[in-house]
């Protein structure tokens, strides 16, 4: 998505774009983006959410260290080994 060109040569606006990428999305992942960008549009001054949504698309292949180590963490949520969120909270307080 460069916004040189749409269909019959007619250039691409940024709005255009954000509307193609909207339609390539997966259904269940709607509810996600719809979030952000809701939260992004009435204004939430989240500094982490501003990262995610500006962080450059990661182009990187994975590596075999990093499968296996997602591969671990899934392995480790399969069995139940993982801590709540409400659990944390209890510990660390907030």
């Amino acid at each position: 998505m460069d916004g040189d060109g749409g269909e019959g040569g007619v250039p691409m606006t940024t709005r255009d774009d954000l509307h193609q990428l909207i339609e390539e999305l997966p259904e269940s992942d709607l509810p996600l983006y719809l979030g952000l960008l809701d939260r992004y549009r009435h204004g939430e001054d989240d500094p982490l959410l501003r990262k995610l949504l500006l962080a450059p698309f990661d182009d990187e292949p994975v590596t075999e260290e990093e499968r296996a180590a997602v591969e671990e963490a899934l392995e480790d949520i399969r069995h139940g080994r993982v801590v709540s969120h409400e659990e944390i909270m209890r510990e660390f307080g907030r």
